[in-house]
């Protein structure tokens, strides 16, 4: 089985790009085409020939102009009926499978509880059976890939080191590969995210981005010119950044920033100050029914995010930054305090600053991102390795 690490980047290969014209702009005539991509009008009619042929794009005759005289002037768009791929997103707590078109769209979706077995490889081998069934519902239709974002470091070969679940050296791409029969693209899961991002919203392909995720984990990662930077050293880590000071979160004292905003350390700082409540989602309820305390608590963490934001922009100085995750999706109730607390912070008075546009379908955008990366990268030569 065929195993790797995403690239996350824009390809500038002719297949990928005319994939691309099909995706972004499609149904798209082939003169338009070329000029969208650069590339030359024989070059174009060979590499749509070629994808055509292989069943990733096809024709759209009924929109050729009237009158209109030869092939190239009939349209072509992505193929979003015939191939699907599988998006796997291995969180701390919970596992999210999905299944994607072409376009990226999630055609269907499933969470289950990350598995809590005697060894790294026995949760992965059971997230790996649980996303061979939920294939297998998906009957006519052929699968072409298999995606994996998981936190931590990635390695050649899609080996897996993750201390927050106490992993090392976990082979997470060959026992999904092995599970689905599928070739299997793995990536660290905040760099797939910022990669979902650039799939959503080509328009800022030429710009460069942090993108900023919190939920149960924090962690940035940044994009350069439509590629997503993989440190060799793995991603940057945060979690130990420094909060400032606390009122409400963080009663232990420990003043690192993961142990004062992820949900698990919100959930606790809310039970310590006498909240009865047993999930984020409950102590949400709480806050927007009247609980000062619990409305205190979340809008505690969205100055605290805030605050870190501002820090680590004024650091990379991107042309925007994108907050993702559902620490600030969730509650938008604290996306004021948010910007109130970065602005307070940030050197930079102008800082362009966004929230994420996949919202709560962040982690199954992030699988279906690595999923479709070997395609959108070079789909001729992936289609080959499905064979």
């Amino acid at each position: 089985m065929y195993v790797t690490t995403a690239d996350l980047q824009f390809s500038t290969k002719a297949a990928a790009l005319v994939l691309r014209a099909a995706r972004v702009s499609g149904p798209v005539f082939r003169d338009d085409a070329a000029a969208l991509t650069g590339l030359s009008i024989s070059t174009v009619n060979r590499q749509v020939s070629a994808l055509l042929k292989a069943g990733l794009i096809r024709e759209r005759a009924d929109l050729t102009p009237p009158g209109a005289v030869g092939r190239p002037r009939v349209p072509f768009e992505v193929n979003t009926d015939g191939f699907l791929t599988v998006g796997i997103h291995i969180g701390y707590q919970v596992t999210s499978i999905t299944t994607h078109d072409l376009q990226h769209r999630v055609a269907g979706a499933i969470s289950i509880p990350t598995p809590q077995a005697a060894t790294p490889d026995e949760v992965v081998a059971q997230i790996g059976a649980s996303a061979r069934r939920f294939a297998d519902r998906w009957v006519g239709k052929r699968l072409l890939w298999a995606g994996v974002a998981i936190g931590g470091r990635v390695v050649d070969g899609g080996v897996v080191d993750h201390p927050r679940l106490g992993w090392q050296g976990v082979p997470v791409g060959r026992l999904i590969a092995e599970a689905l029969e599928l070739p299997v693209s793995v990536a660290s899961h905040v760099e797939a995210m910022a990669a979902a991002e650039q799939v959503v919203n080509p328009a800022d392909q030429n710009q460069n981005f942090l993108y900023f995720y919190a939920r149960e984990m924090v962690g940035i990662a940044f994009s350069v010119d439509g590629a997503v930077h993989t440190p060799a050293a793995g991603p940057p880590t945060i979690g130990h950044f420094p909060t400032g000071p606390t009122t409400l979160l963080d009663p232990d004292n420990t003043g690192r920033l993961e142990q004062a905003v992820s949900d698990t350390a919100v959930l606790y700082a809310a039970q310590k100050a006498g909240i009865d409540v047993s999930s984020l989602d409950e102590l949400r309820a709480e806050a927007r029914t009247g609980d000062a305390v619990a409305n205190a608590i979340l809008t505690e963490r969205g100055e605290v995010l805030g605050r870190t934001v501002a820090l680590i922009s004024d650091i990379f100085n991107p042309d925007h930054v994108i907050l993702g995750g559902q620490a600030f999706t969730d509650y938008p109730e604290a996306l004021p305090a948010v910007s109130k607390a970065l602005r307070a912070t940030t050197v930079i008075t102008q800082r362009d600053v966004r929230v994420a546009r996949s919202a709560i379908t962040v982690q199954q955008k992030a699988a279906g991102a690595v999923a479709l990366d070997a395609i959108y990268a070079d789909p001729l030569e992936a289609l080959a390795r499905t064979a």
